[in-house]
């Protein structure tokens, strides 16, 4: 297993456990001070997030404390519950701006490149792999390092935001009705999904335990603003929302995230997305909440960005899919 990485004097590294996500929700937020992403975690988040993703803290995480036992930096190499294709590892960490260019950061990546290569060849070795990392645009730093460790800039991601004034009107669809998340269907949204995004770039099939763990399982979603579009008994689209109620501490604002958007391939062309977008918009819009969110790549295979752009959403922040490729071992 990749040993821990050598750091500058002062500074001590150790694998993490659970109790790491109260000091690592304290550097993010002093972290976004200065890197601007606008996202927002608390302890109960990163707990649920790492939980989701099924990360061995143990063996797929570090951090890093001063010499006065504060985190200071973390990192985290872990792969997804299920795959299609290519099995890609994740490589996610930060440093706290005031300990950044000693070289702690450089040496935290190294390690997830190793760590990240060993959870490839342990979990899928006969599959083709990627060590991925998310650059925020406004990380600059952070894209230098990637960049100097040999990764590709491979997708671009846009984050897009509208207000819940002056809402579209939901376009009625002949035969097709939009209904509220029922929780009775919830397997079926699952399938739909799996149905909806065979094609898109670094998509899963998401079995029950995973679909749960990482969407409808969430403190953050918000059944009652989720959207589904029924035809003849059958779930056809769907929209599921969520409130992250970090972001809506730390901003004051209450707005929604509509987090997974998908139309099965025989029911597209239609307007269903739209019908159902909008509706979700208008329920959220009557709850109070004063804004909405999604996250779309901009090469998405439906076109989506135009749709999105079109119910008058706006593209706020750009986030790239930097990656190395990861032959298979047998």
């Amino acid at each position: 297993m990749t040993g821990l990485p050598v750091l500058p004097e002062g500074f001590a590294v150790r694998p993490m456990t659970p109790d790491d996500a109260a000091p690592v929700a304290a550097l993010l937020t002093a972290s976004e001070q200065v890197d601007k992403t606008a996202e927002h975690f608390s302890a109960e988040d990163l707990t649920e997030w790492w939980t989701g993703w099924q990360a061995d803290l143990g063996r797929d995480g570090i951090a890093v404390e001063d010499a006065d036992g504060i985190v200071v930096g973390y990192a985290l190499a872990f792969g997804p519950p299920t795959f299609r294709d290519t099995y890609r590892v994740y490589l996610e960490g930060r440093v706290r701006p005031d300990r950044r260019g000693l070289g702690i950061g450089r040496a935290l990546l190294g390690w997830q490149l190793e760590r990240g290569t060993e959870v490839h060849a342990e979990r899928q070795p006969a599959a083709p792999g990627k060590l991925v990392v998310g650059v925020p645009e406004t990380m600059p730093s952070l894209e230098a390092l990637v960049q100097r460790a040999g990764l590709t800039a491979e997708r671009w991601f846009r984050d897009m935001e509208r207000s819940l004034d002056e809402l579209p009107e939901p376009r009625p669809v002949p035969g097709v009705d939009l209904v509220a998340f029922s929780w009775d269907r919830d397997d079926e949204v699952r399938r739909a999904h799996n149905a909806a995004f065979t094609e898109h770039h670094g998509s899963s099939e998401r079995d029950p335990e995973s679909w749960t763990r990482l969407f409808t399982g969430q403190r953050a979603f918000r059944p009652e603003l989720s959207v589904l579009a029924v035809e003849d008994g059958a779930v056809v689209g769907y929209v599921l929302t969520y409130e992250f109620e970090a972001d809506t501490a730390a901003t004051g604002l209450r707005k929604v995230d509509l987090g997974q958007i998908g139309v099965l391939p025989g029911a597209r062309g239609r307007g269903l997305a739209s019908a159902a977008i909008a509706a979700a918009l208008r329920a959220a819009a009557a709850q109070g909440y004063v804004g909405a969110g999604l996250g779309v790549d901009t090469e998405n295979v439906t076109g989506a960005m135009r749709l999105y752009e079109n119910l008058g959403f706006a593209a706020v922040r750009t986030q790239v899919s930097w990656s190395r490729s990861l032959e298979p071992l047998r």
